[in-house]
């Protein structure tokens, strides 16, 4: 596949398609291509979608990535899900997903990205319509699964899992966690009340249970969704809010441009967030660091936690031996990454 070579006319090429054309991000394109080696275009869809949609078709390929590095094997005679897999003698399937900007609602695209802004920033709006697009996206897949993928034989009585990334509104990238572990699990990290009175909090922001949140026409998205056998058939899901174009910037380590990369790591002993600012060959970032995966403690198809282990990959999962919540990956994980770049003169 020539990713891209243009076979749209140019007004329906998406904004971050046409942003990744510009000469200088030749290398970024180039590794960007290496990602998609061996990733069969099923349907004879995928060209027009990336060029036209793109985060979608994005995040798939990023994601394709991401298993080759984990040496999964991939089965593409099947035409859905997404990823059908074997890892050892484990077999699972994937379905992903995007989580979008609700219709009326600024695209992520849309906005320009101002660190003064960015530093004075309150996450309480933003994590909520993060939660009720994240729900929005996984319901969808839920019942894509009861209506149809369990009819499927490769899919029946396999582990499903639902790999979904935030696209949903601008800075939607300063996330980390906190939407996706207040849905699945009502655990929800309130930065705000940290950053208005940090004295009362020594150790850091406090975890809260929410319940529920509320969307602007009054209605309530349940929150804990992985709490009970609610939703026993999704086994798993797979996140990451740094898995943008960013990513490509980060590592392929651009030689045309003047770059700067700044980031947040959580540090041992507590996971407390560490701003590091640095250039590209100084920036320690792999494909996976930002890769987070959500077992579902109730789920009727369990995925191990072998399947994802990996250095800096975060996993929330149910350890049935120790009886006790474990959070592999959290003490030096990726939290955020801004690229600042420019082509040299």
């Amino acid at each position: 596949m020539n990713l891209f070579n243009p076979i749209v006319e140019q007004s329906k090429l998406h904004p971050n398609f046409v942003c990744i054309l510009t000469p200088f991000r030749q290398s970024e394109r180039d590794l960007f291509s290496n990602w998609a080696e061996g990733f069969e275009d099923r349907d004879g869809k995928f060209l027009n979608e990336f060029q036209t949609t793109f985060n979608s078709s994005f995040w798939e390929i990023y994601l394709h990535a991401c298993f080759k590095k984990y040496g999964f094997e991939q089965d593409w005679s099947k035409a859905s899900p997404d990823f059908c897999m074997q890892f050892n003698d484990i077999e699972f399937v994937v379905e992903a997903t995007t989580a979008n900007a609700a219709q009326g609602k600024p695209n992520e695209w849309d906005k320009v990205y101002i660190s003064e802004e960015i530093k004075g920033l309150r996450f309480r709006k933003l994590n909520t319509e993060a939660i009720i697009r994240l729900s929005n996206a996984i319901l969808k897949k839920l019942k894509r699964y009861e209506t149809y993928y369990r009819t499927l034989d490769h899919v029946y009585r396999k582990p499903f899992v639902v790999a979904v990334a935030p696209f949903e509104q601008p800075h939607f990238n300063l996330q980390y966690d906190r939407p996706i572990r207040a849905l699945l699990y009502d655990h929800y990290v309130d930065e705000d009340a940290y950053l208005d009175d940090p004295e009362s909090y020594p150790n850091g922001p406090p975890s809260i249970q929410l319940g529920y949140v509320e969307k602007e026409n009054g209605s309530e998205i349940p929150l804990g969704i992985f709490n009970d056998n609610g939703m026993a058939e999704i086994s798993a899901i797979i996140f990451s809010c740094t898995a943008t174009w960013g990513k490509l910037s980060a590592l392929s380590k651009n030689p045309l441009t003047n770059t700067q990369i700044v980031s947040t790591w959580s540090t041992a002993p507590t996971g407390a967030p560490e701003r590091r600012t640095c250039s590209p060959s100084e920036h320690d970032e792999t494909i996976l660091d930002g890769l987070q995966i959500y077992h579902n403690p109730y789920a009727s198809c369990p995925l191990p936690p072998d399947t994802f282990r990996a250095p800096r990959v975060v996993q929330h999962f149910f350890d049935e031996d120790s009886q006790e919540w474990v959070y592999e990956g959290r003490l030096d994980a990726l939290q955020f990454r801004l690229v600042l770049a420019e082509p040299k003169k």
